[in-house]
């Protein structure tokens, strides 16, 4: 059934900018008071006075996904302050530099994974114990995943590794949560423009070993897809999206 609950509490990490920033933003406009979680306080409250000025709620609660002590204390603000979670969207993430795997170090590795999968775990979960408990139960996550979680680039081990676990992550929410009416997405994103990958204009590894330039996305289509995908009831899922510049080199050898 559609959660008819008159608030809507969404929560957003790594919401200080890129995809994160366009998709609160994005969830703002469609009335969900949002929780923006994120390493950095500034960027975050920025985001904040942004919605105010609109007319929208929105709270900071800076957050290191990686630190179970801090993500619990993310939950806590947000069962104290608003007492329910209706839409989360997973998208904190990091990558590692594109090296060979022998120059890659455990300490590089250790932090794409913590970040990247740990911190979609740690937040999945505490998302899953406030939905399994509020009234009416359910809610809906998101996971930002990636074309790396089906395919990957050159000397992308780490980033490759974690997004293949996020999608397994993913398939087992979406499984587990039937009984509590909790429901799991995944968003697959590729080339989408943001400050992070703004460097891939210039160009990147491919396959065969050339460096060629890559068609990008406007950040805005991502955001787009998840608001839509946050807006169904939760009688309806898309368990996959994968949103991408449409020549971009994943369908096919290129």
């Amino acid at each position: 059934m559609p959660n008819t609950h008159p608030l809507k509490v969404a929560l957003v990490t790594g919401a200080g900018s890129g995809i994160g920033r366009a998709v609160a933003l994005a969830l703002m406009a469609d009335g969900f008071t949002l929780v923006l979680a994120g390493r950095r306080p500034e960027p975050l409250q920025a985001v904040v006075e942004q919605a105010r000025n609109e007319g929208h709620e929105a709270l900071a609660v800076p957050t290191d996904v990686r630190d179970e002590a801090s993500v619990d204390r993310l939950f806590a603000t947000i069962s104290e302050v608003y007492g329910r979670l209706d839409v989360v969207f997973n998208n904190a993430g990091i990558n590692a530099p594109a090296v060979p795997l022998d120059e890659l170090t455990v300490e590089q590795w250790r932090n794409v994974i913590d970040t990247n999968l740990n911190g979609v775990f740690l937040c999945a979960r505490g998302a899953f114990g406030l939905m399994r408990r509020q009234q009416p139960q359910g809610g809906r996550i998101i996971n930002n995943g990636s074309i790396s979680a089906h395919t990957p680039r050159p000397f992308s081990s780490a980033y490759t590794a974690s997004k293949h676990a996020v999608l397994g992550l993913t398939k087992s929410l979406a499984l587990d949560g039937r009984e509590f009416n909790i429901v799991c997405s995944q968003i697959d994103i590729g080339n989408a423009l943001t400050e992070m990958s703004v460097r891939m204009t210039k160009g990147v590894r491919q396959a065969n070993g050339s460096i060629a330039v890559e068609p990008m996305v406007d950040v805005q289509h991502v955001a787009d897809a998840v608001r839509y995908i946050a807006g169904l009831p939760l009688a309806a899922n898309v368990l996959n999206m994968t949103v991408m510049a449409s020549a971009m080199p994943f369908a096919g050898r290129g």
